[in-house]
């Protein structure tokens, strides 16, 4: 694990920092950051938006007495996708809003439901009582 978290925090930023070069060597630096900062301006938006209408939705469960689960997932995704869009750089803004976007988070959601029955099929997921 602590391998894999190496690479993320090394792979990341250098492609950020690949894709920061070519943009600004194509289009210029002013306009890379301005397209950053839209992007950042357009997730926000975005973010607000969907995590008002998750919460709405949590409510909405709760007064009925229903675990949300999946609403407190979509939070989650949503939390993350803000988090990535925090980050400055193309590769961590498309990521984000990848997270934002209600059809592409069902796509998430999917391939998590997928890969979490595989874990538990295996065994390879386990649930540990501490009292």
């Amino acid at each position: 694990m602590f391998f894999k978290l190496f690479l993320i925090f090394l792979i990341v930023p250098v492609v950020e920092i690949y894709l920061l070069i070519k943009v600004g060597s194509i289009i210029g630096g002013v306009a890379t950051v301005a397209i950053l900062l839209l992007m950042s301006l357009l997730g926000a938006c975005l973010m607000r938006s969907q995590g008002g209408r998750i919460i709405s939705q949590i409510r909405d469960e709760l007064s009925r007495g229903r675990l949300p689960a999946a609403q407190m997932l979509d939070g989650a995704l949503i939390f993350i996708g803000g988090v990535l869009l925090t980050t400055p750089g193309f590769f961590t803004d498309f990521l984000g809003i990848f997270f934002l976007i209600p059809a592409t988070r069902r796509v998430i959601k999917m391939w998590l439901g997928l890969w979490l029955q595989s874990r538990i099929s295996k065994g390879g997921f386990v649930i540990r009582r501490h009292y």
